[in-house]
């Protein structure tokens, strides 16, 4: 439990890393008007404060910077309202005010107004990869190693892909696993399918072929390209603006993981309704474990039917992102709630 003292220290300590990206020290925070404490005082407190795992100290003789411990205690505990200023607003307003013919074009444009208002990382799911559901799977040979895999969602999508047939295994032997995983897998959501595949259908798949993990690998390469175009992603450069990225190594990983859709998906997939942060290592993805994600669903008649996340270091505005997710989330769901009459 921190005191009054130490929240504020530290309140003070995360605002004003966020915007100088540099540590900070005892002096700086007692030059602030609003602290009113000497010095030594804060250093004590700052010193308790990194103990308790809320700081860090980079360097021996420099400032504080926030642990993730302390990013989240921020977020959580001590973040202000925010009020988006009166050209975001404006900004926003004129998107919306857009005649947007085709949702792919708009969920596109929504992905780059989000990357160039907040200079982040934009991520949208766009409803297909919620509402797509498998009506029906079939897998037909062309010859002995190569067949087409038609894949159709009951939201009329169709997907057809060339794919290598398991080696050894008879057209009846395919047969039977195309039926067994038509009986099973109807119905479920795509952007679960993987999961099903793997965690409850693998086993049972086994008794009707020997090679069934080939079989499942090629089903999963034929929806991650269904899904391909249903992800989109903009202002991915905005990462080499921000000095924890100066590490080639760190941003190979990051653009390595955006160019992932299903693991994309599996970050971006709400759990809950509304806005989600997840900071630094509560991502459980080791390429963006110095990152932040931030998401905000948007529903049409109470139903969750996409996302927007925003993807930056852990040293990320929080309260002007939210406010901004906040807006958008619902100006969004307005302008589906219309397409979908």
């Amino acid at each position: 439990m921190l005191t009054e003292r130490q929240k504020l220290i530290l309140g003070v300590i995360v605002d004003d890393y966020i915007r100088s990206a540099e540590p900070v020290g005892s002096r700086t925070i007692s030059k602030r008007g609003t602290v009113g404490f000497s010095p030594a005082t804060i250093r004590n407190e700052m010193s308790d404060l990194e103990e308790l795992g809320y700081l860090e100290q980079p360097h021996t003789s420099a400032g504080r910077i926030p642990s993730q411990k302390g990013y989240r205690y921020y977020v959580d505990h001590l973040l202000k309202h925010v009020e988006l200023s009166d050209e975001v607003v404006r900004k926003l307003k004129a998107f919306f005010a857009e005649r947007l013919n085709r949702l792919e074009d708009a969920m596109q444009q929504a992905a780059q107004i989000v990357a160039r208002l907040t200079n982040y990382t934009a991520i949208v799911l766009g409803p297909e990869v919620f509402h797509a559901a498998l009506r029906h799977l079939q897998i037909v040979p062309l010859n002995d190693r190569k067949a087409v895999a038609v894949i159709v969602t009951d939201t009329g999508h169709v997907e057809n892909r060339l794919v290598d047939i398991p080696e050894d295994m008879s057209a009846s032997d395919l047969e039977k696993a195309v039926n067994f995983l038509n009986a099973k897998l109807t119905g479920v959501p795509l952007f679960r399918f993987k999961t099903r595949l793997y965690s409850e259908i693998a086993a049972e798949l086994s008794r009707y072929v020997s090679r069934y993990e080939e079989l499942c690998r090629m089903i999963e390469d034929v929806l991650e390209n269904d899904h391909a175009d249903r992800v989109y992603l903009s202002g991915t450069t905005h990462m080499l603006n921000q000095p924890e990225f100066r590490d080639v190594e760190k941003v190979r990983r990051v653009f390595d993981l955006l160019e992932s859709t299903p693991e994309l998906i599996r970050l971006m997939s709400p759990s809950t309704e509304g806005i989600q942060v997840r900071i630094g290592e509560e991502n459980s993805v080791e390429a963006i474990n110095q990152c932040s994600l931030i998401t905000a669903t948007y529903s049409v008649d109470g139903r969750i039917v996409g996302a927007i996340g925003v993807l930056g270091p852990t040293r990320m505005e929080y309260g002007r992102v939210i406010a901004f997710l906040e807006r958008f989330s619902e100006e969004m769901a307005r302008l589906l709630s219309q397409w979908y009459r």
